[in-house]
């Protein structure tokens, strides 16, 4: 009995433990960078970091990353976009300026670093995170519980792999390219939206054939 006990014990831990693991819910929002290299899609976590998510997402609809760049690619570690105050090759307007100067409260979780994950980058300073987030390339559990992570990629791992491979040069601590990565611009959609324009498409040729049926069969029986 005592045997039955322990082993349902370790199930129920193992169960709790494989749960506590399991990606958090994607919200339906996804935002895309358009880069020299290609497109890299991305969701939000808001259940994760909420504060974090709602900041970044205003930041893509005022247009701040437009013209900003990746100013790291450390292959295997992280892609890092560039603080958009300093970052961007584009003048700032003033509504631009005043969002991309507030920072964020450090929303630390237990969601891991791992490949495709978003983080946000941050001083010393805890609440110091402002615009600038890096792409995790590879593991990174050195990370987990020190940085905000406030969600992942979805689509483009083909253009991370391919900004992996372009050549760098090493800054003091940091791994750059040689060249710029610029996000030329990026857009945003509803997933939400999407499924129901489809649905919406799909009714509308339902209705339509069902019109065209109704009709052939009132001339065939009215004539």
């Amino acid at each position: 009995m005592l045997n039955v006990i322990r082993i349902s014990l370790t199930l129920i831990a193992l169960i709790a433990t494989a749960s506590s693991q399991e990606d958090p819910q994607l919200g339906s929002a996804r935002v895309v960078f358009q880069t020299n290299y290609g497109d890299i899609e991305f969701g939000f976590y808001p259940s994760v970091a909420p504060q974090t998510v709602d900041h970044i997402f205003k930041l893509v609809r005022l247009g701040c990353y437009n013209t900003n760049h990746f100013f790291r690619v450390d292959k295997g570690f992280v892609a890092q976009v560039a603080d958009v105050v300093g970052g961007r090759s584009a003048p700032m307007n003033e509504v631009q300026r005043v969002e991309a100067e507030k920072t964020v409260i450090g929303e630390f979780s237990d969601v891991k670093h791992v490949r495709g994950i978003l983080s946000m980058g941050r001083y010393s300073d805890p609440n110091s995170a402002a615009s600038s987030f890096s792409i995790l390339l590879g593991d990174a559990p050195h990370l987990d519980g020190q940085y905000a992570v406030f969600g992942k990629v979805t689509k483009g791992d083909e253009t991370l792999r391919t900004l992996e491979g372009l050549p760098t040069r090493k800054e003091g601590i940091f791994v750059m390219p040689t060249e710029r990565i610029t996000i030329h611009s990026s857009y945003y959609y509803d997933t939400e939206m999407e499924i129901c324009e489809k649905e919406r498409s799909v009714l509308k040729r339902r209705l339509t054939a069902s019109v065209i049926e109704i009709e052939r069969q009132r001339m065939k029986c009215f004539p």
